[in-house]
């Protein structure tokens, strides 16, 4: 696996072929999770196993995922165990291209071809 910088766009290519580029911050959301977060509420009660960002990424991510096996379960599952360097993301010590090619890469690693080998 090798991160890729191309035309400003970081992505993660995968030896088999699947590319799953950086989408843009969600700035937005960002906000919202962290002032729910700091203000008390359970992060995953309130936003899900997905940690309120999946939808946001599968859209970005999930043809290229579900073409090579993934399901959504799973993709959950990813998401969840990369909480940790989410929060720093939400607290502003990690910047979102750090976070996001840290979670495609876990993700195209998990593939069911990445495993199989």
């Amino acid at each position: 696996m090798s991160v890729v910088e191309s035309a400003g766009t970081a992505g993660t290519d995968a030896p088999e072929g699947i590319q799953l580029e950086i989408p843009p911050e969600p700035a937005a959301l960002r906000v919202t999770l962290r002032d729910a977060v700091l203000g008390g509420a359970d992060w995953s009660a309130q936003f899900g196993d997905e940690l309120g960002l999946g939808d946001t990424l599968w859209a970005s991510w999930g043809s290229a995922l579900g073409s090579a096996g993934m399901e959504r379960p799973e993709f959950a599952a990813v998401i969840a165990g990369y909480r940790r360097e989410l929060w720093f993301w939400l607290l502003g010590d990690r910047i979102w291209s750090q976070v996001a090619t840290g979670l495609a890469g876990r993700l195209v690693r998990r593939l069911p071809s990445a495993t199989a080998s």
